[in-house]
């Protein structure tokens, strides 16, 4: 069995304070996803460098912001940083490990909650993710892109869909863009092992008790290939841990 991990860390060294190398001792992930590591590479905290893990980061230009990163138990046999489109790789929003019998991404797309300029940014972004990710379904090998997304894709992924129809993040477009992403033959893990169960999110705002209330959105996947959907035994977003505003969202393949 081979347990993948994804996590926004919301700041990978304010993760580590909320609790982090715990949650690694208690959940044993095989292979971890990290978006959202806000730190260059030499700041990532000593007792993470330390893990046992083959361990590889992807940050950002900007100090403080944005970066991925991908944490595994088994050496990758390549790792790729970025996608050649120079402001998404400056951004350090995706990167890829290959494995002998597995491709597994750490994607985090940008948010557009801060007004009309990233906004647009998000959808430029979205249009060229979606012709490469494309690409690895012809892949000999099954793959996974792990994530903040940052759309929740249908009503039942969002505490309330009718007071955010307008809101970043459950804008019709971005929403029909998951619809099509999963047209193309890409799987949505979690949702595909828990059909129709509501109340299911792995991202809470920090404001007015919300996760202690639940209200929250399902922003965070893992979009396989159908072939890893086969495999996929046991989902789990791990809320019980407080580590950012995000909870892990776990996926065990029989791998």
């Amino acid at each position: 069995m081979l347990k993948i991990s994804s996590l926004n860390a919301n700041g990978i060294r304010a993760a580590h304070r909320h609790g982090f190398t715990d949650w690694i001792e208690e959940s044993h992930p095989d292979i971890i996803c990290l978006q959202e590591l806000r730190a260059m590479e030499h700041q990532v905290p000593d007792p993470i460098q330390e893990l046992d893990y083959h361990k590889a980061y992807h940050t950002a230009e900007k100090k403080g912001y944005s970066g991925v990163g991908i944490l595994s138990k088994e050496e990758p046999i390549n790792i790729e940083k970025g996608i050649g489109v120079a402001w998404i790789d400056q951004e350090g929003r995706i990167m890829m490990a290959e494995y002998e019998n597995l491709i597994v991404f750490s994607i985090y797309a940008p948010s557009g909650t801060t007004g009309d300029e990233r906004q647009k940014l998000k959808m430029e972004f979205l249009d060229i993710f979606l012709p490469f990710a494309q690409k690895y379904l012809a892949s000999e090998k099954p793959v996974v892109f792990c994530g903040d997304f940052n759309i929740c894709h249908k009503a039942i992924d969002i505490h309330n869909p009718k007071r955010n129809k307008n809101t970043s993040g459950f804008l019709p477009e971005e929403r029909e863009w998951v619809s099509r992403l999963l047209q193309t033959g890409f799987e949505d893990v979690y949702r595909r092992l828990h059909e129709g169960e509501s109340d299911l999110y792995s991202w809470w705002s920090y404001r007015a008790a919300s996760k202690e209330r639940n209200k929250g959105w399902r922003i965070d996947y893992h979009m396989s290939s159908p072939e890893l959907l086969e495999l996929a035994e046991e989902a789990t977003i791990e809320r019980a841990w407080d580590l950012s505003d995000h909870a892990p969202v776990s996926v065990s393949y029989a791998i």
